[in-house]
């Protein structure tokens, strides 16, 4: 069982996510793709902090993202994830799917969860995040990228047949998109139950 948290970054997928579990009768293992990258990259010898990613080549970025899909497919054998990750990445050459096609089938994705806020709420949140060496863009540009976000997620869940979920956490109501998070995460232990029931695992 596997549900891939998405959105751009600043949107708050950390908060959302945190609160959620507390409120969820399920052991979920929570994991973060892009820690996963980073490990594998520095193992390489490629970064040296985890904002460096974006400026791979595209090339090496694949691998190292073929590299974190098998750890996380181990992972994923034992217990279910919670995937904290992301539908795309800007690069400066342009995007990079989150999840090709080579990713979903070792993932292989029960939901995708897209958790979205106004460009403006999420440029705020950038600008106060200095624990992060984020790029500044404009409203407009947000607003592409997480238009960008829900036409590839879908994408994905052509390919896995994942359900997709849209997830709104705009400011004043992170306890609306807990609430949100926590019903999908509620379905996901029942469906648990239900292939444990079977000897489906």
């Amino acid at each position: 069982m596997l549900v891939a948290l998405t959105g751009v970054p600043g949107v708050g997928k950390t908060s959302v996510t945190s609160e959620a579990m507390k409120r969820v009768d399920v052991d979920f293992n929570l994991i973060n793709y892009g820690d996963f990258m980073f490990k594998c990259a520095k193992k390489r010898d490629l970064v040296n902090h985890r904002d460096e990613m974006r400026e791979l080549n595209k090339e090496v970025q694949k691998e190292v993202q073929k590299d974190a899909a098998e750890e996380i497919h181990k992972l994923n054998n034992e217990s279910p994830v919670i995937l904290d990750t992301h539908c795309t990445i800007k690069t400066p050459t342009g995007y990079l799917p989150g999840m090709p096609k080579w990713v979903l089938e070792r993932i292989d994705p029960d939901y995708i969860v897209i958790v979205e806020a106004d460009p403006s709420e999420i440029l705020v949140r950038r600008m106060k995040d200095r624990n992060r060496f984020r790029d500044i863009e404009s409203e407009e540009l947000i607003e592409s990228h997480q238009d960008i976000n829900r036409a590839i997620a879908m994408s994905y869940s052509a390919i896995s047949g994942s359900l997709v979920k849209i997830i709104k956490n705009h400011d004043g109501a992170l306890e609306d998109a807990v609430d949100e998070l926590k019903e999908i995460l509620s379905e996901a232990r029942l469906k648990m139950k239900d292939c444990e029931n079977k000897d489906e695992w």
